[in-house]
């Protein structure tokens, strides 16, 4: 039996489909930390991305600065951080 290898034309899509994914998180952080409010600093210095997965708020008034607590971030860190993750993953998957 005679086998062929045969090229087809989604797998380096894919491939690169998954190299841009896995940067979306950097961005995501980038963003969450670019909209965390600044008085004295420790806001965004206690601010982490950890195993490029998940942003860490590690402060204890994360979630009243997420609500809209200061004037710098009226709309948090989460709502505009959700908007950069959908735009960008929706662009990566429409092969933009």
């Amino acid at each position: 039996m005679k086998m062929t290898l045969v090229k087809d034309g989604i797998t380096p899509d894919l491939n690169q489909a998954q190299k841009e994914l896995r940067s979306v998180a950097d961005g995501a952080y980038k963003i969450f930390r670019s909209h965390t409010p600044i008085r004295s600093g420790n806001a965004r210095r206690k601010t982490v991305l950890e195993n490029n997965t998940i942003i860490f708020a590690n402060y204890p008034y994360a979630t009243r600065l997420d609500g809209g607590a200061s004037n710098q971030a009226p709309d948090g860190m989460t709502k505009p951080t959700e908007a950069y993750i959908k735009k960008t993953t929706d662009r990566i998957l429409k092969g933009r």
